[in-house]
C-alpha cells in the first residue's frame, strides 16, 4: 500500500501543476516531506469542467460528526484496483465521478513481517515528478453547512521492480500524456473501460529507492538504487 507521500517544493512538481492548468501552485500547494494518512494533501480535480487545486484529507470515507468529519474508522486512504468495478465498494461511484490527480516527488512503503515494520523504503522520481491517481469525495455537513473534501490513492498488485521493498501493492503512477491526464480529471467522463489499461502495474518513469531509518526522519541508511522505467 502506499502508506506516505513526498510533496516537496520540487521544479518538476510545480511544471506539472502548471502543465494542468493550475495557476500559482506555490500559493495553494500543501507541501511536505512526510505527508501520512488523515493528513490534508493538495489534489487537482474538476468539478462542473471547472480544474482546480484542492485540499483534501487524505482518507476517503469520513464520519460525520455534531460540528464536522473525522476520518472513518474504515481504513480508506488507498483504493484497491480490484474495488473499483465492484458497485458495494466506496470506490465505485468516485472512480466514475470523482477521479483526481495527487502530484508528488515521491512516496514511501513499509514491508511488514508477522505484523510488525521490517524496513522502510522511499520512492522519488529521477528528473520528474509523479502524477499518483487518486479518487476524492464531496462531503457537506447538514448542520454547519461545512464543505470539505477527501481523497484516496488508487492502488494495483506490486511492481516485479518494487516487490523486493514491499510485495503488497504499489501506487497507480499516471503516464504523464496530457490527453490522458486530461481525460483523467475529466467530470464528464464516467464510461471509464477506457481507464483499465492503467490498472495493470507500469513503470512510467525511472525511480530512486532508497532504504531509510524511519519515516519521520527519512535518513538514509544504505546505498540508493535505481529502478529503472519498463
Amino acid at each position: 500500500m502506499c502508506g506516505r507521500l513526498n510533496i516537496t517544493d520540487d521544479p518538476f512538481v510545480i511544471q506539472i501543476l502548471l502543465d494542468l492548468g493550475i495557476e500559482n501552485p506555490r500559493e495553494q500547494m500543501l507541501f511536505g516531506r512526510f505527508k501520512h494518512a488523515t493528513d490534508a494533501i493538495s489534489i487537482v480535480h474538476q468539478y462542473n469542467g471547472q480544474r482546480s487545486l484542492s485540499h483534501a484529507t487524505w482518507w476517503l470515507l469520513l464520519t460525520q460528526t455534531q460540528s464536522g468529519f473525522t476520518p472513518s474508522k474504515y481504513t480508506s486512504f488507498n483504493s484497491r484496483y480490484d474495488k473499483l468495478h465492484l458497485k458495494s465498494s466506496a470506490a465505485y461511484q468516485p472512480f466514475r465521478y470523482g477521479r483526481c490527480i495527487v502530484v508528488v516527488k515521491g512516496f514511501g512503503e513499509t514491508q511488514y513481517q508477522d505484523g510488525k515494520p521490517l524496513h522502510y523504503h522511499d520512492f522519488i522520481a529521477e528528473d520528474g515528478a509523479l502524477c499518483l491517481g487518486g479518487l476524492y469525495k464531496h462531503w457537506c455537513h447538514p448542520a454547519t453547512g461545512e464543505q470539505v473534501l477527501s481523497c484516496s490513492i488508487i492502488t494495483l498488485p506490486p511492481h516485479p521492480k518494487l516487490r523486493p521493498y514491499h510485495d503488497k501493492a504499489s501506487p497507480l503512477m499516471l503516464p504523464q500524456s496530457s490527453d490522458l491526464l486530461n481525460q483523467w480529471l475529466d467530470d464528464q467522463r464516467h464510461d471509464v473501460t477506457g481507464f483499465n489499461h492503467l490498472l495493470v502495474p507500469h513503470l512510467h518513469q525511472s525511480l530512486t529507492v532508497q532504504k531509510i531509518d524511519r519515516p519521520s526522519s527519512y535518513r538514509p541508511i544504505a546505498p540508493a538504487r535505481s529502478l529503472i522505467h519498463d
